[in-house]
């Protein structure tokens, strides 16, 4: 009780009033206002989780919180973001779930864990190195093909995971490859998905694949578990097949006169990353002497790749 309310001390003079505009709200520092031990009813003064009691006096109680949750000597924060960032690249965190850290929760590699927020804060929280480090580890280059030591593992990254794109990287990629361009509300025509802010800014795609309502800080709003109303949406939905007629790819490529093997390789490379094997070119390069049955061939070479696991995957 004393930890807690050492903490919600920090919050305990913080006033709001309305603004000119009745939809405004301003938050400001009343400079009164005390937490108390709900049992002794004795004033608990601000004291940091874990540490010591700050010297708060004639100071905004948060600047003195912010300071110490981004420093050195705070471990918690450091670990934790560290911690999101792992899980994000490779699909499970070092704490897992990445929200439920507990005593009985414990990191499956506690040196590991440690170590990331140790750079995380000599790097003065700069995600784009701690990224550029966790990327180029060699425990994100493995493989995801299992071999008979490792195929059981799910706790000790001896193996990459195998993960479905998160809702907006999967329609930012399905436009990108398509070359078309989405509008959401707020933001300009071809604006991607992965920088909507707003939780009721969404598109039926985004509420199927699992996109965060924002409506609380917990990772466990999205979702990344299949289900079917995902697979007739990519079948039967609007989203690919209307972006493929959109974009008209298979069209600007036909305008250059390419050759349908090319055209074929093309769609590989801009959707899989790589070549088609021979046998695949050879199975879905058309050879119609009618150029509109060509189109349509193509198109559907387009829409089968969209759909396929390894565009939908990381793997």
């Amino acid at each position: 009780m004393g930890d807690y309310q050492g903490f919600v001390a920090f919050f305990q003079q913080i006033g709001r009033k309305k603004g000119e505009d009745p939809r405004e709200s301003i938050v400001f520092d009343r400079g009164n206002g005390e937490a108390k031990h709900p049992v002794t009813g004795a004033v608990v003064p601000p004291k940091f989780l874990g540490a010591e009691a700050p010297d708060t006096k004639d100071r905004d109680r948060r600047a003195a919180l912010g300071e110490w949750l981004a420093s050195k000597e705070n471990p918690y924060f450091s670990n934790h973001i560290a911690n999101l960032v792992w899980q994000h690249f490779l699909g499970r965190g070092i704490i897992d779930p990445v929200d439920d850290v507990r005593i009985s929760n414990p990191p499956s590699n506690s040196e590991l864990l440690g170590l990331l927020g140790q750079k995380l804060a000599e790097y003065n929280f700069d995600l784009k190195k701690l990224v550029r480090d966790v990327a180029t580890s060699t425990t994100y280059q493995l493989s995801s093909r299992t071999n008979p030591t490792n195929e059981l593992d799910t706790r000790n990254f001896a193996h990459a995971a195998v993960r479905r794109m998160r809702a907006e990287v999967l329609l930012d990629s399905i436009s990108q490859v398509t070359e078309t361009k989405n509008k959401f509300k707020g933001l300009p025509l071809g604006a991607r998905a992965v920088e909507i802010a707003d939780g009721e800014t969404s598109s039926y795609f985004l509420r199927t694949f699992g996109r965060a309502t924002r409506e609380t800080v917990c990772t466990c709003e999205v979702s990344m578990e299949p289900n079917l109303s995902q697979a007739l949406h990519l079948i039967n939905g609007d989203t690919v097949s209307q972006k493929i007629k959109q974009g008209a790819v298979i069209q600007k490529f036909l305008a250059e006169n390419r050759l349908p093997r090319d055209i074929v390789e093309n769609l590989y490379l801009r959707t899989l990353t790589r070549k088609p094997t021979d046998s695949e070119a050879q199975q879905l390069t058309p050879g119609s002497a009618d150029a509109k049955e060509n189109a349509m061939q193509l198109e559907d070479v387009f829409w089968a790749l969209l759909n396929s696991k390894e565009f939908m995957f990381n793997h």
